[in-house]
């Protein structure tokens, strides 16, 4: 492997190109995750993004947790059926966003947070 340099006053730097990676679209989670790694995890974070497998990473933790919230969000509804959205609707409203609520904070500890 040969190395070009360019030379800027003094000093030569090493022209250094990371791979492209392709740009896979990254949601809610895919964010906190990478914050997450950020902070946390910094090793991690470095090691993936000098890999040119970051993104890939985030957007596969995004579809997961989605993928994971929608699924338990069922389950859940299915064990605690909501009230009838006619006569109700604030109370099913309420009730659809705390079996939300549950179902991403389990997301949550288990994907993003681990």
């Amino acid at each position: 492997m040969k190395l070009t340099y360019t030379r800027k006053g003094d000093y030569l730097y090493p022209d250094l190109i990371l791979e492209s990676e392709s740009e896979q679209p990254i949601g809610k989670y895919g964010l906190l995750r990478s914050t997450f790694l950020k902070g946390h995890r910094e090793g991690v974070y470095w090691g993936l993004f000098f890999e040119g497998r970051l993104n890939a990473h985030l957007a596969e933790i995004d579809r997961c947790a989605n993928e994971r919230v929608e699924r338990i969000t069922a389950q859940l509804l299915q064990s605690h059926p909501a009230p009838d959205k006619a006569t109700d609707p604030f109370g099913w409203v309420a009730h659809r966003n705390s079996l939300r609520a549950m179902a991403e904070e389990s997301v949550l500890q288990e994907l993003v947070y681990a």
